[in-house]
């Protein structure tokens, strides 16, 4: 379905990225991975799906990092025709507490690097199919873009930030053939996810099992995590001819979790 079609994931050598690379993948798209760790790994089993893959190591913390990254991928593949920002980090604690580096960090790598990357892939997207515009963004926000958790106030804030980016970006280009749209994950078994589950069992005294119930007890009903897998086929939706007039939405894929 994708054939033809190249996209660039943020955040993508492992967990939710990586899932949604190789959904896109699947589909015919070409790939230009990001993201840091191992990339050899990860470009291999993209690679191994019969599309062009790139990687690109930009710091998404850093403005012209992302300019840097979004010209290599422009003149590697000739232009991006779906966007998937997904990059994003995690810091707990009360807001009393919060360090301010830390803040800094999460908002400029979970929201501001949202700005960056569609305020540079808008203009080639807007001038496809002859003017008509053909594009896809993709923003993973969180289930926390639509309600709170206690001592994560700047990933609270900065996913609450990518809703609302991702509905005026929807707006600015409703007539056109560009849609914009959020993922908004429940909990995913991603190293990230993973260390608050270390850090409840180390809290608590249990093992990784017992941990991981108690984790998903406290929020969603499903007791069950959403995999990589269901947000890459969510992801391929919303590139498919099913969701030409998508847009603007906040797709919870939570389990359970918002409908309390």
């Amino acid at each position: 379905m994708l054939k033809g079609k190249n996209a660039l994931v943020t955040g993508s050598t492992s967990g939710i990225g990586l899932g949604i690379a190789k959904a896109l993948a699947r589909q015919g798209a070409n790939i230009v991975l990001n993201g840091f760790g191992d990339v050899d790994a990860p470009s291999a089993e993209v690679a191994s799906l019969g599309v062009q893959v790139a990687y690109h190591g930009a710091d998404m913390s850093k403005p012209s990092d992302i300019e840097d990254m979004m010209k290599f991928a422009a003149q590697r593949f000739g232009r991006i025709d779906i966007l998937v920002n997904n990059a994003g980090i995690q810091h707990v604690a009360r807001i009393e507490n919060f360090p301010v580096e830390r803040w800094d960090a999460i908002i400029a790598i979970n929201l501001s690097s949202v700005f960056h990357a569609t305020r540079l892939a808008l203009p080639a997207m807007r001038a496809a199919n002859d003017g008509k515009g053909w594009g896809r963004i993709i923003n993973v926000a969180s289930v926390h873009g639509l309600v709170a958790s206690a001592e994560k106030s700047a990933y609270v804030t900065a996913k609450h930030g990518v809703v609302g980016l991702t509905k005026v970006t929807a707006l600015e280009n409703a007539t056109s053939g560009v849609t914009c749209n959020a993922i908004c994950p429940g909990w995913v078994l991603t190293p990230l996810v993973q260390k608050q589950i270390d850090a409840k069992a180390l809290a608590l005294g249990v093992d990784n099992d017992a941990a991981i119930k108690l984790l998903l007890a406290e929020k969603e009903p499903s007791l069950q995590f959403t995999t990589p897998e269901e947000l890459g086929d969510l992801a391929v939706f919303f590139c498919s001819p099913a969701g030409n007039n998508v847009r603007g939405v906040a797709w919870n894929m939570d389990g359970g979790w918002t409908a309390q």
